[in-house]
């Protein structure tokens, strides 16, 4: 799929005729089994980080993928022909994207495949995973924390719930009511978010939280008013968090830390909810669907068999 111009989900073509990626040093060509969506991937569609990352047109989108390795380039010794893995593919410049047959990824953003996780979780465990991991783990999340996580029912804040459980940490998750049972399943405590979220949070943790980690924005009076003095808080969404103490987030992708996420899913600390699934062709449906922001799991496109 491929798109020539900024827009909507309507710019969207599906494209037969594109080569298969070249394999550089140091890449692998990897056979897409399954890519998630994520908002990003729409929001650059529309030409929402135009200003922070050149475009080259036609654009394959997607930075998500779970695949099987089909050709090594030269001295790419971390993996082999075969090899199940998965990968945030995120580059510096916009243009080759995962939502496709084939990608040519770096070595260093591949993991491989958690055994644990279906194709689907696979893919949707990447993006989501790592901004959720690296945001825990700059905050210094251990078993003395209280936490706060603004958005848990999300792709991110499901994954940073079951993070922070892992590290021993008690966890308060704002979420609308219908996903409150899940997240009790995920280990979290939850409270639902608007007017009044402050005394909401404050009714659980009296003595307020220790951390506090944003995944929507549009929460700082809330994440201040109940931060504990010299709590450490961050967020992925709104980034005058730096003005009051705190930490603006942009994922790196590092194959590294997603091998540790599917370690995680390995010792079954760790799942990824897939809410639907869509043939690659209708990768504008599976946008649209995101676009709707009512979705509690990833949105996953299968590619081929």
């Amino acid at each position: 799929m491929t798109y020539a111009r900024y827009g909507g989900p309507e710019v969207l073509e599906l494209t037969t005729d594109r080569p298969k990626p070249k394999v550089p040093p140091g890449f692998a060509l990897v056979r897409v089994v399954a890519s998630a969506v994520n908002p990003v991937d729409w929001k650059l569609m529309a030409g929402g980080l135009d200003p922070l990352m050149d475009v080259h047109f036609p654009v394959v989108p997607g930075w998500d993928v779970a695949g099987v390795v089909e050709e090594l380039g030269v001295d790419t010794y971390q993996f082999e022909v075969g090899d199940e893995v998965v990968a945030n593919g995120r580059r510096d410049e916009v243009q080759h994207g995962t939502a496709a047959e084939y990608v040519s990824l770096p070595a260093r953003v591949l993991a491989r495949k958690p055994a644990s996780l279906s194709w689907e979780q696979a893919a949707g465990l990447p993006l989501a995973g790592l901004t959720a991991y690296q945001t825990v783990r700059r905050l210094g999340v251990g078993a003395d924390d209280t936490v706060l996580i603004h958005g848990g029912a999300g792709g991110v804040g499901q994954t940073g719930v079951q993070v922070a459980r892992a590290l021993g940490a008690r966890v308060i998750a704002t979420a609308s009511e219908r996903n409150h049972d899940h997240l009790r399943a995920l280990g979290a405590e939850p409270v639902s978010y608007g007017d009044g979220l402050t005394e909401r949070v404050r009714g659980l943790a009296p003595d307020s939280v220790t951390v506090v980690a944003d995944f929507v924005g549009g929460v700082l009076d809330t994440t201040l008013a109940v931060l504990a003095p010299g709590g450490r808080h961050a967020s992925i969404a709104d980034a005058e968090v730096e003005q009051h103490g705190g930490r603006w987030i942009w994922v790196v992708s590092d194959g590294a830390d997603l091998a540790s996420l599917g370690e995680l899913a390995d010792a079954g600390k760790l799942t990824v909810d897939v809410s639907s699934t869509y043939p690659l062709e209708r990768l504008a449906d599976a946008y649209r669907e995101s676009m709707g922001g009512h979705t509690r799991g990833k949105i996953v496109v299968t590619t081929g068999d």
